[in-house]
């Protein structure tokens, strides 16, 4: 009998995100953007499009990680435009669907 796949959320990937850059010592934290009410009153929070996780390089470069679930994550326009403007200033901005890839990026990236 075969079992079936499992469903990796994007909740888990960003637990994981949050362990690895804990494991390398990476200064972080988590970015939380959207709407809310109080009252009859709608209130904004973050700015759109900004990236799961933020942190900051051991070398001083800004960190955004936009995590995503390995089947179905798709970027935003407004994600893909906030981390194409933190590569155009000199910044990491990675989009990562668990740790394998996320480790990988990194490295790549030359930040461990």
């Amino acid at each position: 009998m075969r079992t079936p796949p499992v469903k990796v959320l994007e909740s888990d990937v960003m637990k994981d995100v949050d362990q690895v850059l804990s494991a390398y010592n990476i200064f972080h934290w988590r970015n939380n953007t959207g709407l809310t009410r109080i009252g009859k009153r709608f209130i904004r929070f973050g700015y759109p499009g900004s990236a799961d996780w933020l942190g900051i390089c051991h070398d001083g470069r800004f960190l955004a990680v936009e995590c995503k679930r390995p089947r179905g994550g798709r970027l935003t326009a407004e994600q893909r435009d906030f981390l194409d403007c933190i590569r155009r200033y000199g910044g990491v901005a990675l989009v990562v669907t668990g740790v394998n890839d996320l480790l990988e990026k990194l490295k790549e990236a030359e930040v461990i």
